[in-house]
């Protein structure tokens, strides 16, 4: 099958890409204090070099105590954080790259003892408690709200660096994912109940962030079915329940939804071999990013748990065959461009026999 169809060009008003290949986000550590440096910049101006048309940088903290899960990872406020993320947009378009950051709030997921404060509990929609103590902070409407303007406030900050729009994470059970999921939400007012009802936070959220940075700045939402606490979950279990969950998020403001799976191959629901972005683009005409252990030889969790395990370059027959056939329109590539900074140019010059195999050794470094 022809690669060609990777390395066409993509608009969407002003967004212009050079090719569809995008940068997936993925979390590294390499930034202490929050701030991007030297190295972060070379990072990510290595792939933009090589091909990589759309790079969403690895999950960024909005300006909120609790935003925190994790050591080492980059803010998204802050004087000296953006000044660094500025660096970062000037490397990439230097190379002719477009760059979009990915704002982040883990919600629950974060732990006491987390940077910057350690005082300070994991936020959600509903409360935790452990022998009397507060394991999760359940979110009032003043916490709604100062999320809300965090966010907003991160996408104008991103617009004033000259960041190329700014992709939502709702994804795999972190704050807005947490909203979404009946698990995680058992509120009873109005931001609690059915889909439609816990889909609410999220909906103001992105009303915010499009109020912010206006009407022709891209916004990017990232969603999943499967979460990092129970990889098996669903959402939605019907094409239809997908369109009815994913309409007030486009009516909302997002342009394109990345849509992400853990293996970008299989169907999303019986009867159709569409894909979880394929069936989006169908159901909104919106813009989609499929993504999913593309480029590798197995499923990317497979070599997180077996770190004896190294991952092999995967034919590609099967995603153009789907790019092709306008099932999606751009295609996220994670591990595979983690390791191999020059896969896009690989790919495009035929020389799949040079790609660098993934192994876990390759999260231990910045290359």
């Amino acid at each position: 099958m022809p690669v060609q169809a990777l390395f066409k060009p993509f608009q969407l008003g002003a967004l212009e890409l050079p090719t569809r290949v995008v940068m997936a986000p993925m979390t590294r550590s390499f930034s202490p204090g929050g701030v991007p440096n030297s190295k972060v910049i070379e990072y990510y101006r290595r792939r933009a070099a090589a091909g990589v048309g759309l790079i969403i940088t690895e999950g960024t903290t909005v300006g909120h105590q609790a935003a925190n899960g994790y050591p080492n990872v980059p803010q998204f406020h802050g004087e000296a954080a953006l000044a660094g993320w500025k660096k970062v947009v000037d490397a990439v378009h230097a190379e002719g790259g477009k760059i979009v950051p990915q704002l982040w709030h883990v919600g629950n997921v974060r732990r006491l003892g987390t940077e910057p404060d350690a005082s300070v509990p994991g936020y959600g929609p509903t409360e935790k408690l452990k022998d009397g103590k507060v394991l999760v902070h359940g979110m009032t409407h003043q916490d709604i709200q100062e999320v809300i303007a965090a966010f907003a406030q991160a996408a104008k900050d991103a617009q004033s660096i000259g960041m190329d729009g700014v992709e939502i994470h709702g994804a795999h059970g972190y704050l807005v994912d947490q909203f979404f999921w009946e698990g995680t939400n058992q509120r009873t007012d109005e931001y609690g109940g059915d889909l439609a009802q816990r889909s609410r936070f999220a909906i103001e959220l992105i009303q915010a962030v499009r109020a912010a940075v206006g009407p022709d700045f891209p916004i990017i939402l990232r969603f999943s079915q499967w979460k990092q606490q129970d990889y098996s979950a669903r959402l939605v279990q019907t094409p239809q329940a997908l369109e009815a969950f994913l309409k007030p998020l486009a009516d909302a403001g997002v342009d394109i939804f990345h849509c992400s799976t853990r293996r970008f191959w299989e169907p999303e629901f019986e009867g159709s071999d569409l894909n979880l972005a394929g069936w989006t683009r169908k159901l909104t005409g919106k813009p989609t990013i499929t993504v999913g252990s593309v480029g590798l030889d197995g499923e990317f969790l497979q070599f997180m748990v077996d770190t004896d395990k190294v991952a092999q370059p995967a034919s590609l027959e099967n995603l153009l065959q789907r790019l092709n056939n306008e099932e999606f329109d751009l295609v996220a590539v994670g591990r595979a461009l983690l390791v191999d900074p020059d896969w896009a140019q690989k790919v495009r010059d035929g020389r799949e026999q040079d790609i660098l195999p993934f192994s876990r050794e390759a999260l231990m470094s910045l290359v």
